[in-house]
């Protein structure tokens, strides 16, 4: 058995196992993850911590659909991407989270406390807000750039005039 059909193998046993515990609130399942409703992200993560096992985030990072044309699984502009690791299996499983602009993601701060400067990341990058997160302010831009700079819409050639040293 190839790794890919391990890995295919591995993620269908934890969806089928999230799917029972979280009823529809997951799914559905593709090559690139597990998708989540955006308001049961926090159950699914600390679900997939306590009961499965998958004790450290890696990285949240999002997407922006903006002009795709492509098919998906669901047609909202953004995607938020959380990747956890067991360290104990070794596995990793990928959770998604479709979002439109203007709809705030819940924190999972309390959850992952490595998690705080990740979504600040995702904020100051895409825009995307994150509900009940303690202190969610840009983390490389300073207060006052104007927009976000990895959507899509946000031009290049846009003139931004950096703010004197202090």
């Amino acid at each position: 058995m190839s790794i890919r059909n391990t890995r295919v193998r591995i993620m269908s046993e934890i969806f089928s196992v999230l799917r029972e515990a979280l009823g529809n609130k997951v799914g559905p399942e593709v090559e690139g993850g597990i998708y989540v409703q955006r308001e049961a992200i926090r159950e699914a993560v600390k679900f997939a911590k306590e009961a499965l096992g998958f004790d450290m985030i890696i990285y949240i990072t999002a997407v922006d659909y903006w002009g795709w044309k492509h098919r998906r699984v669901t047609q909202k502009r953004f995607e938020v991407v959380y990747h956890l690791y067991s360290t104990s299996r070794k596995k990793r499983i990928t959770f998604r989270v479709a979002v439109d602009d203007g709809e705030e993601v819940p924190s999972i701060t309390d959850i992952f406390k490595g998690a705080n400067w990740m979504e600040r990341e995702v904020y100051d990058m895409f825009g995307i807000r994150f509900s009940g997160h303690p202190d969610l302010r840009r983390i490389l831009l300073w207060e006052g750039f104007p927009g976000h700079p990895l959507r899509k819409d946000f031009s290049e050639r846009r003139f931004v005039p950096i703010p004197p040293n202090e």
